[in-house]
């Protein structure tokens, strides 16, 4: 997968692998056309019970058949009805042989595991999913900046920014063509706050963010390239 223009902003690259990760182990399965009656949510067999289709459509832009499809899916993989980071790991270390996928998959879980209790549930899953392949530009962004702040504090450091940029560079590995010189995570990070830090105090915030991606027809193709993905 090409990286280049991940200085303008690594949304992309986070959704394409994410999105990879969900096909090659089933997730995001083929839609249905079965009755549904025979594929309701299987609640009995797991141990975490996800909340009922209503409650899921309401909170989401997919469609009942659309949630069983993904509850299967998720249930083949994650049979408890929970992921912890662990089990994630292992997943996205399995599709990444040739790197080092932990740091990213270690920054992935915590934005998809929405009230930080350390598992991410069918509920999470389908929130974040739904925000990714159905949100707004606008929702869209805001999760890529949940992303890259780590420490949640509203703001994106440049260290925080390098992290990111580092773990995806970890995870491609070293068979990516151009070869990757060691200090092109810091040359991109440089680009990055060189367009997006406005006023140059040294941080990118959720409203600076925003405008500049929303400025940017780069970052707009690349939020416009997942919608049809199920």
């Amino acid at each position: 997968m090409g990286i280049q223009g991940m200085e303008l902003c690594a949304m992309a690259v986070v959704v394409l692998l994410f999105i990879a990760v969900l096909k090659q182990f089933g997730i995001l399965e083929p839609m249905s056309m079965e009755d549904s009656s025979d594929s309701e949510l299987e609640l009995s067999t797991v141990r975490h019970q996800p909340e009922g289709l209503e409650q899921l459509q309401a909170q989401t832009k997919f469609t009942k058949k659309e949630l069983q499809s993904l509850y299967r899916g998720f249930k083949n993989e994650c049979p408890t009805g929970l992921v912890d980071e662990d089990t994630f790991k292992l997943i996205y270390s399995q599709f990444f042989p040739q790197g080092d996928a932990t740091t990213y998959a270690h920054f992935l879980f915590n934005a998809f595991d929405a009230d930080g209790n350390g598992a991410i549930h069918f509920e999470d899953f389908v929130v974040g999913l739904s925000i990714l392949l159905r949100g707004t530009v606008h929702e869209k962004l805001k999760w890529a900046f949940n992303l890259y702040d780590i420490n949640k504090d509203g703001y994106i450091t440049k260290e925080e920014m390098l992290a990111i940029m580092k773990s995806i560079y970890d995870m491609m590995g070293r068979h990516t063509y151009p070869i990757l010189r060691e200090d092109a995570p810091l040359e991109h990070v440089e680009r990055f706050f060189q367009k997006m830090d406005r006023n140059h105090d040294g941080v990118v915030t959720i409203d600076e963010f925003l405008e500049t991606c929303q400025k940017d027809e780069n970052i707009m193709s690349s939020m416009q390239l997942f919608e049809n993905v199920i």
